[in-house]
C-alpha cells in the first residue's frame, strides 16, 4: 500500500486543499483592498498666492473626487505582486525589510532597505545618496545614486547585489530543503533499509517516481550519475512553485516566474547535456546523416536547437508560472474594478478553482522541467548504432 493513501484519507485532502485556497484567497483580497486604499489617499498640494509673496497651503485632495473617478490600476497592482522588490510586504504598510548591499566606485554600502521608506525616501549612504527609482511602466526597482537636489546622477555606477525578495525566498526554499532531505537520510541512517516513517514516508515515493519515470527511462544504465541533478531541480522547482502560491509570508515571492532563475536552471541543464555528449551526439550536429548537398542547411539547424532546447525550458516554467499568478490577481481585481457582490459571486469560484489547478501546476511543471532535462541529457549519451548504415 503506498504510504501516502495510508496517511492520507480523500476528505482529509479535500479539506485541507479547500482550508489552504480559502486561506489564500482571503489574504490575496485584504491585499489587493489596502493596496486600493492606499491609491485613494489624500496628497498635499503647494498653491502659490500670485498677489504677494509665496504662501504654501495644504490641501487635502482626493484622488477620486477629481473630474472623474479614478479607475482601480489593476495593472500596477499585479505587477507590484509579481516583480521583484527589495522589502517583503506582510499587510497593510508593514513590511520586512531586507539587507541592501552596493557596490560603487568608492567600494562597498551596507544598509537596510527601510531607509527608503518604501521609495519614498532618499538615503545618504557613506559615499553617496541613493533612491530607489522605477522607470515608467515598470515595477523594477532600481537603486541609483542621486545629487543634493534628488536628480539621478547617472555618472556614478551602482552595482545593485541586495538581498531581495525572490533572493530571499530562494535561500528560504535551500534550506527547508536542507533541512527535509538531512533529516530524512539520517533517519535512514538509524533504521537502515526498510520502511519509511514520518516525512520520509511522504517524499520516498516521489523519489522512487523520478528514478524509475523520469530517470531510468531516458538515460538507461546511466541514470545513478544524474540523480542528484535531476532530484535537486525537481524539488527545487516544486518547492519554490508552492512558496509562491501562498500570499502571506514566508511565502509569496514570484521565483520560478522570474526568468533569471529559469534562465541559470536551463543553462544548468545545457552545460550537463552537451559537456557529456558523445561521439554521436556531435555527429548527428556537424555530420548528420542526410546527403552532403544538405549539410550547408542542417547543420545550422542542428547547432541553433543546441540553444532553442534550454531556451524553452527558460521561457516555459517562467511563462506558465507567472500567468498563473496573473490569471488569479486578475480574478481578483474584477472585485475592485466592478464593486460589485453579484460580481465577487462569480469571480470568487473561479479564483478558488484556479487556485486548485495551480496547486496541480506546481508540481506539473516540476515534472516538465525535469523530465525534459532528462530527456536532453540521454539524447546527448546516445550511443553508436551497429545499424548506422541503414
Amino acid at each position: 500500500m503506498n504510504p501516502i493513501t495510508t496517511r492520507l484519507s480523500g476528505k482529509n485532502i479535500l479539506f485541507s486543499t479547500v482550508f489552504l485556497v480559502s486561506f489564500s484567497l482571503l489574504n490575496n483580497v485584504v491585499n489587493a483592498q489596502n493596496e486600493h486604499n492606499h491609491a485613494s489617499e489624500s496628497v498635499e498640494t503647494t498653491i502659490e498666492n500670485s498677489d504677494s509673496s509665496t504662501k504654501t497651503e495644504t490641501i487635502a485632495v482626493d484622488k477620486h473626487s477629481n473630474s472623474g473617478e479614478e479607475k482601480f490600476n489593476t495593472q500596477e497592482l499585479i505587477m507590484e505582486h509579481i516583480a521583484d522588490a527589495h522589502d517583503w510586504h506582510l499587510w497593510g504598510h508593514t513590511s520586512v525589510h531586507l539587507p541592501i548591499i552596493l557596490y560603487t566606485s568608492k567600494g562597498f554600502e551596507f544598509f537596510s532597505s527601510g531607509k527608503f521608506e518604501h521609495g519614498h525616501a532618499t538615503h545618504q549612504g557613506t559615499h553617496f545618496n541613493y533612491r530607489i527609482v522605477k522607470n515608467p511602466g515598470e515595477q523594477k526597482e532600481n537603486i541609483k545614486a542621486v545629487d543634493a537636489s534628488g536628480n539621478v546622477d547617472e555618472s556614478i555606477s551602482v552595482i545593485d547585489l541586495s538581498i531581495t525578495k525572490n533572493i530571499a525566498s530562494l535561500l528560504l526554499s535551500v534550506i527547508l530543503l536542507l533541512i527535509i532531505f538531512i533529516s530524512i537520510a539520517n533517519g535512514y541512517k538509524k533504521r537502515g533499509i526498510g520502511a519509511p516513517k514520518g516525512l520520509g514516508a511522504w517524499l520516498e515515493p516521489i523519489v522512487i517516481f523520478v528514478r524509475d519515470d523520469i530517470a531510468r527511462p531516458n538515460l538507461g544504465e546511466n541514470y545513478a550519475r544524474f540523480m542528484p541533478y535531476l532530484l535537486t531541480v525537481f524539488f527545487f522547482i516544486w518547492m519554490n512553485n508552492v512558496l509562491g502560491l501562498v500570499p502571506f509570508f514566508p511565502g509569496g515571492a514570484n521565483v520560478t516566474g522570474n526568468i533569471a532563475v529559469t534562465l541559470v536552471l536551463a543553462l544548468i541543464t545545457f552545460i550537463l547535456t552537451n559537456i557529456n555528449g558523445t561521439k554521436t551526439y556531435w555527429g548527428h550536429i556537424f555530420s548528420p546523416h542526410v546527403p552532403k548537398w544538405l549539410w550547408p542547411l542542417m547543420i545550422p539547424v542542428e547547432i541553433i536547437g543546441l540553444f532553442t532546447k534550454p531556451f524553452a525550458l527558460m521561457i516555459r516554467l517562467f511563462a506558465n508560472i507567472t500567468a498563473g499568478h496573473i490569471l488569479i490577481l486578475s480574478l481578483v481585481c474584477l472585485i475592485f474594478i466592478f464593486k460589485s457582490l453579484a460580481v465577487a459571486g462569480i469571480s470568487v469560484p473561479f479564483i478558488v478553482f484556479i487556485s486548485v489547478i495551480e496547486m496541480v501546476v506546481a508540481f506539473i511543471q516540476a515534472f516538465i522541467f525535469t523530465i525534459l532535462s532528462a530527456l536532453y541529457i540521454g539524447m546527448a549519451l546516445e550511443k553508436p548504432q551497429h545499424d548506422d548504415h541503414h
